[in-house]
């Protein structure tokens, strides 16, 4: 797979112009290597975007990251979470304790947070070991119940909606609300220098998760939602792109088309695939096994599988919508299986 990731060991600081720097921070033991944080300069002090893991060296990184760019984290004014993500939102409450700053966050994800934050680490074991049971799992299901939870960040101090100004004095950057990664993602459109910080919405070469969570919701469409989002930031035009992974880059509205034509193929192909085992009602999980990974299924752990399975309910959904798979009839309590509709 083409991609723009390089080892952290490689990344710098950077002054990128106009008043706005990037610091790298790792994200211990993870593939994606880091976030990518951005500093914004306004008279009133310097607003982040993003904080990155919460993690002692991750904090190394960012406080001596930013110390090369001149920004001082105690005079930092605040920190715009993109979404509520550990390599995200993880040590915004560390920079609030720092500067006294505030934490903002669009009000869908706040909500999340305060859902974790109330939910005691055994609760959700539980909570992920049943949703993946529902999906046909089978040993990954008790495999997560000894697993770690990061965690949860921060509650933000300000929930955002929407067309929101952040409050940076001397510049306009304003919330461009973009669920589908979570309900609450946000890009963040400079617009006094026509520049998108896209989180993890629009990344130069890789595709963001877009997972449901439990399963078998029927009451979302998380991708749907996303394609929407896609479309809508694909309206801004040529902007200039600041992800929080990979690297900046041009033309923010034409990667937007090409990650939508990338799930629409994906969603054709699961549809062709749900009407050749036409006669075979399938779980979720048994979906999620036939269809194309960036490695074997054999080869993911038990965590992947069931993110795997999360993107594979989602795509199972939007085409739910669509009318081209329904949920097959089953007893109470047993894992909800779908098959291919006649049209």
């Amino acid at each position: 797979m083409r991609t723009r990731r390089r080892a952290y060991s490689t990344q710098r600081p950077a002054d990128l112009g106009g008043g706005v720097w990037s610091v790298p921070v790792p994200i211990p033991g993870s593939p994606l290597g880091y976030t990518l944080v951005y500093a914004v300069e306004s008279p009133a002090g310097p607003v982040l975007v993003d904080a990155g893991w919460n993690h002692e060296d991750a904090w190394t990184a960012l406080r001596d990251g930013l110390a090369a760019c001149g920004v001082d984290v105690r005079e930092v004014r605040g920190v715009v979470v993109t979404h509520y993500h550990p390599d995200h939102a993880g040590l915004a409450g560390r920079v609030r304790e720092e500067s006294g700053g505030w934490i903002a966050m669009h009000e869908a994800d706040a909500a999340i947070v305060r859902l974790m934050r109330g939910m005691p680490v055994d609760s959700h074991r539980e909570f992920q070991a049943e949703m993946m049971r529902r999906a046909g799992a089978g040993a990954e299901a008790e495999a997560v119940r000894a697993s770690e939870r990061p965690d949860p960040p921060a509650q933000p101090d300000r929930e955002l909606r929407d067309g929101d100004l952040i409050d940076l004095p001397g510049r306009v950057l304003r919330v461009v609300w973009t669920p589908g990664h979570t309900p609450g993602h946000v890009c963040l459109h400079l617009e006094d220098a026509d520049r998108l910080f896209t989180g993890d919405h629009v990344l130069p070469d890789i595709t963001p998760h877009i997972g449901i969570y439990p399963y078998d919701r029927q009451d979302v469409d998380p991708l749907e939602n996303f394609l929407g989002s896609l479309t809508r930031v694909a309206g801004l035009g040529e902007a200039h792109a600041l992800p929080a992974h990979e690297e900046p880059f041009a033309d923010v509205a034409a990667r937007a088309a090409e990650i939508r034509a990338h799930h629409e193929d994906k969603l054709l192909r699961l549809r062709d695939m749900m009407t050749g085992v036409a006669a075979e009602p399938l779980t979720i999980w048994q979906v999620a096994e036939r269809m194309t990974w960036n490695r074997p299924w054999s080869d993911l752990a038990p965590m992947q599988r069931g993110l795997a399975a999360g993107e594979a309910a989602a795509h199972l959904r939007t085409l739910e919508s669509r009318g081209a798979v329904r949920r097959a009839p089953g007893a109470p309590g047993d894992p909800v299986r779908f098959t291919a509709t006649s049209q």
